[in-house]
């Protein structure tokens, strides 16, 4: 696919790699358009796109907004051809330390968001019989690891969503796509993990966010259904499948470092 020229829709682009996705974007000619609930973030991320872009100011988690903000964007443009669900947040804590109200707003943001926006954009695109949602889910969504519980509980609802939603949609003209990435040094981790801890026991394998943006862009392009990031590690999510409960065994020690 062309990207020139395409209207896509990015959630959580304040920062990260919602932002630099939608540089990369406006590189390619595309029409990127911001949603995040703060103005004077968008307002510096819009600023360093290269053409066309414009930004909204919306929380995923109101679903009146929601509504309000992608009816805007169709009126103005006449369609949304791409949406980019990227708005989420992690927390590591152990299900011991972590609050049963902190599990609810983070299934709320990451994966309830993800429903709303999705159904805000659907019938657009199945009144035109072409379009394509990209969902970043995350490796947390096929691997759970000690002390992610509420953040991987809200990628697997992430992916399962995902998955139905691609067979329910098969031969609509619509492409769902989901993105699994492992850790990027982005501001996510602040909240995850403010101690730094983690962020420098997973250094080597840490990715930039130019690399993923950059994934997330080709798999645009190329209509791509799935792509798990780095990509060894989608060699190693095939390994887990076959064999789950030594796979957890034998990897316990590499893969719990939270």
């Amino acid at each position: 696919m062309q990207l020139k020229d395409k209207i896509i829709v990015i959630t959580g682009a304040s920062s990260g790699i919602g932002a630099v996705t939608a540089q990369m974007l406006g590189q390619r000619g595309a029409v990127p358009v911001l949603l995040a609930r703060s103005a004077a973030k968008l307002q510096e991320a819009a600023a360093r796109i290269p053409g066309q872009a414009a930004w909204h100011v919306c929380d995923v988690q109101d679903e009146e907004e929601v509504a309000r903000v992608f009816g805007e964007i169709v009126e103005t443009y006449g369609r949304i051809d791409i949406l980019l669900n990227n708005a989420g947040y992690g927390k590591f804590e152990a299900v011991t330390e972590m609050q049963t109200r902190e599990f609810e707003d983070m299934m709320d943001v990451n994966y309830m968001g993800t429903v709303r926006c999705t159904k805000a954009v659907l019938p657009h695109m199945l009144q035109r019989g072409s379009g394509q949602i990209v969902n970043v889910a995350s490796m947390a969504g096929k691997i759970g690891t000690a002390r992610s519980a509420a953040y991987t509980a809200t990628k697997h609802a992430v992916l399962g969503f995902t998955n139905a939603l691609r067979q329910e949609l098969r031969h609509s003209g619509i492409t769902v796509s989901a993105v699994n990435p492992g850790p990027i040094a982005t501001e996510f981790f602040k909240i995850a993990d403010p101690s730094g801890k983690y962020e420098q026991s997973v250094a080597s394998m840490i990715m930039t966010p130019d690399y993923v943006s950059s994934q997330i862009v080709r798999l645009m392009e190329k209509g791509k259904e799935e792509v798990d990031l780095p990509r060894l590690a989608a060699f190693g999510i095939r390994l887990y499948g076959l064999f789950p409960r030594l796979a957890d065994k034998l990897t316990y020690k590499a893969m719990n470092r939270k």
